[in-house]
């Protein structure tokens, strides 16, 4: 439930690139481990970024997966029976190609005979084929991706954006669109997702923190430190509620861009921000309103392109913190990326998109 790793223990787990900014979290020791090329691939488990945030901070590539995808049949997991918005399992690696090979692999044991939550979809060569073909040489064929610069809530620093730009530059340069997200408020999924993390009052994670008597990490201390009061049943099915509205909104926007997107078809995935900082500085990390997919890593921070915006005037006093975060000297050489959104169960479909634009970023970009 937070954005960098820590324990009592070990205590702050630092970035193996920059030992002034965090790993991420909160699957970061994995992503630590594989940024230092202590492993070719490894497993996370992610509910608002604990897969991809790891896998940006250390240049990684990674994967939130569609819930029911993959097994998550005996795990630890805080707040287990919090079935709202539900946690993942997902893979972090050093390429697109390592994470399509583990999900084929963990797929071809029919995981569905396993884990009850699980849907019986195989992997399937016909998506990824599709996109192949629209991608190989010589196609007159079309992908249309839209691009959301900036949430409205928060605005990235410099180097994100530039990432963006590059990936845009990467997309024309294959023959590709892009057009502009303009979605539903990102803010009312932020709000029905805080409701969801705190039905049971912080009673499981106090529960576990009590089993030791350990104290509870800045990060975790702000939300569950007291006891809240807890959600009634009444008040949870309302959440449930609220939440499957917003769901039926934003997926009839993804269905309506395909009056503009010249291929006939609602775009193909949506190029994002994953953070709006290329890596947190120690007990900074406290956003989580950009939306999950699979995260591709574009460029580094350069000190001496990415500079502070000058005037920037911020929207709120949460954008004016993390505006004021931006230090371009510590930051430089930071891994930077973008995440690429895809809709439910589009996995194949989604990895094909994000192979195919980290190599032509690797071909095309100076």
């Amino acid at each position: 439930m937070a954005g960098e790793t820590m324990n009592n223990i070990i205590e702050y787990t630092w970035n193996p690139k920059n030992r002034f900014l965090a790993c991420g979290g909160s699957s970061g020791g994995e992503g630590a481990l594989l940024g230092l090329k202590g492993s070719p691939i490894g497993m996370g488990t992610d509910i608002g970024g604990s897969i991809r945030i790891p896998a940006a901070f250390n240049g990684l590539y990674g994967i939130r997966p569609s819930h029911g995808r993959l097994p998550y049949e005996g795990v630890a997991n805080s707040m287990d029976g919090q079935n709202s918005i539900l946690s993942v399992v997902g893979p972090l690696a050093t390429s697109a190609g390592a994470l399509r090979l583990l999900i084929r692999g963990i797929l071809s044991r029919d995981p569905w005979l396993h884990d009850p939550l699980v849907a019986e979809i195989p992997w399937r060569h016909e998506h990824e084929q599709f996109i192949l073909d629209i991608a190989r040489a010589g196609s007159k064929k079309q992908m249309c991706f839209a691009v959301m610069k900036d949430d409205g809530i928060i605005h990235p620093h410099p180097p994100i954006r530039r990432a963006i730009e590059m990936v845009i530059s990467v997309i024309e340069k294959l023959g590709h669109r892009t057009i502009t997200w303009a979605p539903p408020s990102h803010q009312e999924g932020i709000d029905i997702a805080g409701k969801t993390f705190m039905f049971d009052g912080g009673t499981d994670v106090r529960a576990a923190f009590a089993l030791s008597g350990e104290p509870m990490a800045p990060a975790i201390a702000q939300n569950y430190a007291k006891q809240s009061p807890e959600y009634t049943a009444s008040q949870i099915a309302a959440t449930n509620v609220q939440k499957r509205q917003f769901q039926k909104k934003y997926m009839e926007y993804w269905n309506s861009t395909s009056t503009i997107t010249g291929t006939g078809r609602p775009v193909d995935a949506v190029i994002s921000p994953l953070a709006p900082f290329a890596a947190a500085k120690r007990d900074t990390y406290d956003y989580y309103g950009m939306y999950g997919g699979a995260f591709l890593p574009v460029t580094t921070v350069d000190k001496e392109v990415d500079v502070v915006d000058e005037g920037y005037e911020p929207k709120s006093e949460q954008d004016e913190m993390i505006h004021k975060t931006y230090d371009p000297e510590l930051f430089d050489g930071a891994h930077v990326g973008v995440q690429i959104v895809g809709r439910r169960f589009q996995e194949e479909k989604i990895l094909t998109i994000t192979e195919i634009l980290g190599h032509a970023l690797g071909r095309l970009v100076v």
